[in-house]
């Protein structure tokens, strides 16, 4: 298989490229044909990724606290996170699947895939060492760490909108989700938060969950 394609998608240039198609390895295609799947290379490269992401958390966030800086990691070192890399690199077009597999569409199953950019991680670590893995692996999880790391202290208005709306009995509050801008990669939502089919107010954020609580906040405020 042509690599070419998947080095300048990543930014970096495999000197091994049998360690690339190890990471691009499933287990069904390793069983198959009697070779080494990436389940190895997919341990070791999450334990680079907390590390790099963890090493990037303590030296640009020094207000976090540690509880806060494990939160926004978790947020941002997990399968949706790491399935949206894998899309952005086009990652599905490189995979070796069984027949299984390729039957069932594993070409698109997140687990795969974001199993695959770990097992990518550590090959490019084990190829030419820890600065090009830091690179990929900022350039891919900045926004998402400045995002979550907006988020992360964020007093829960959800709860006590939901505290002051039903002192008096029993309310139905609702949230939706009415609005999506911008990239994958990069998305804005804004959401509108109900009681009692009554819209009290609308709110944005990077996230779905971010939007929802910007929209209580702002209810919040109204009350």
């Amino acid at each position: 298989m042509e690599f070419v394609r998947l080095e300048q998608e990543v930014g970096y240039h495999f000197q091994n490229k049998e360690l690339l198609k190890r990471a691009l390895t499933h287990t069904s295609y390793a069983y198959e044909n009697h070779v080494e799947s990436y389940e190895k290379l997919e341990f070791l490269g999450d334990s680079i990724l907390e590390f790099v992401s963890s090493n990037y958390l303590y030296h640009h966030y020094p207000k976090l606290t540690e509880g806060e800086m494990t939160k926004v990691r978790a947020g941002v070192v997990c399968e949706e996170s790491l399935y949206k890399v894998a899309k952005r690199h086009n990652f599905s077009d490189f995979l070796y699947l069984g027949k299984s597999e390729i039957l069932n569409n594993g070409k698109e199953r997140p687990a795969i895939l974001a199993d695959t950019v770990e097992a990518v991680i550590a090959a490019m670590y084990l190829d030419g060492g820890l600065k090009p893995v830091e690179a990929f692996i900022i350039s891919n999880l900045k926004e998402a760490i400045e995002a979550s790391s907006k988020n992360v202290g964020m007093k829960d208005y959800k709860t006590v909108l939901q505290e002051k709306l039903q002192v008096h009995g029993d309310v139905k509050i609702e949230y939706q989700i009415i609005k999506e801008e911008g990239p994958d990669h990069d998305k804005t939502f804004t959401a509108e938060v109900k009681c009692n089919q009554k819209v009290l107010a609308i709110g944005s954020g990077k996230t779905k969950k971010a939007a929802e609580m910007e929209a209580a906040k702002m209810a919040l405020e109204k009350i």
